[in-house]
């Protein structure tokens, strides 16, 4: 574990006005860093850390804030959490390669640039494999969503500088707190289970890949500070579930008795009355590091029923 004297220094967070960036800047504020965000909105929780509107897609004033900085993390793209009508379809991948070309540009123009860039991607970029478990050798899926994977990882290889240490972090389901900017991945979950509906979807055999919130902040940290850290690492605990499982321990957590399955039919028709999209339920992936087990990386919560206990234990 780091000590707070080797956690300081000043970083910058793209797109971190979500869950997982102020999740991760009030992280990285309590280790003694300065942080500063920059998104087209502040973040909805106020924290000890600065704020600057960004469009995402053009260079501004605020590059003054990389140059100097210890380290940059870019998370800036539209959420995948949405009905794919072609209008999403295109603005998904846009908003990340955008964003990205435009840090690229940024750290171009100053005279000192972070010697780090972490880069966040999506673990999805291994596609939908019904069971196979797939580790950071495994070969990319196929389909809108390792689309958009490969196009951001694309845009990062050459956006960042050669002289700077690059960290790809493909991230999995993020379970944390509803502390005021939202609770990750749970989001859509939590209600469902309080409404006894939250049982199997479809099969109930696709894989749930997770990492709990402090995991997440801790990863993001040791990629910001370790020199031998370097190139892409799945960002998840070395215990996927199967989705019937992971809703089991949920209600569990939850201390809801009843949960309702249903098949993939129910959840296509009820998408659109959410706004989301059904594949989000219906299809999953397993997914085990093998390049943090190699590290080592050591978990907090490498235990589903343990991370969930300790998302719920103040908010059933």
């Amino acid at each position: 574990m780091l000590n707070n004297a080797a956690a300081s220094g000043r970083f910058v967070i793209a797109g971190g006005s979500g869950f997982l960036g102020a999740s991760l800047a009030k992280h990285l504020s309590s280790r003694g860093a300065r942080v500063t965000i920059l998104s087209r909105n502040a973040p909805s929780v106020a924290g000890p850390w600065n704020h600057l509107t960004w469009d995402a897609r053009t260079v501004g004033e605020w590059k003054r804030e990389l140059d100097g900085a210890s380290g940059l993390i870019n998370l800036a793209g539209r959420s995948v959490d949405c009905i794919k009508t072609p209008e999403h379809r295109d603005e998904i991948p846009r908003s990340r390669v955008e964003a990205t070309r435009a840090l690229g540009l940024a750290v171009r123009s100053i005279d000192s640039p972070p010697p780090v860039w972490v880069q966040m991607s999506t673990a999805h970029i291994y596609g939908d494999p019904p069971k196979l478990v797939c580790d950071e050798d495994s070969s990319f899926g196929s389909g809108f969503a390792p689309f958009v994977g490969r196009a951001w990882e694309e845009a990062f290889q050459t956006s960042a500088l050669p002289a700077q240490r690059k960290v790809i972090l493909r991230t999995s389901f993020v379970i944390g707190r509803d502390t005021g900017s939202g609770c990750g991945a749970l989001r859509r979950l939590r209600p469902l289970v309080r409404f006894g509906l939250g049982g199997s979807i479809g099969t109930g055999e696709q894989g749930i890949s997770w990492i709990h919130e402090i995991d997440m902040n801790r990863l993001f940290e040791r990629a910001l500070h370790d020199a031998f850290m370097e190139g892409a690492y799945i960002a998840t605990t070395p215990n996927p579930v199967s989705q019937r499982t992971f809703m089991r321990e949920m209600r569990r957590a939850m201390k809801m008795p009843i949960g309702l399955p249903a098949f993939g039919w129910m959840v296509r028709l009820a998408a659109p009355l959410l706004n989301t999209d059904p594949e989000l339920a219906i299809y999953g992936r397993y997914l085990v590091s093998k390049r943090l087990g190699e590290m080592p990386f050591q978990f907090v919560f490498p235990d589903l029923r343990a991370a969930l206990g300790d998302v719920f234990k103040q908010q059933t």
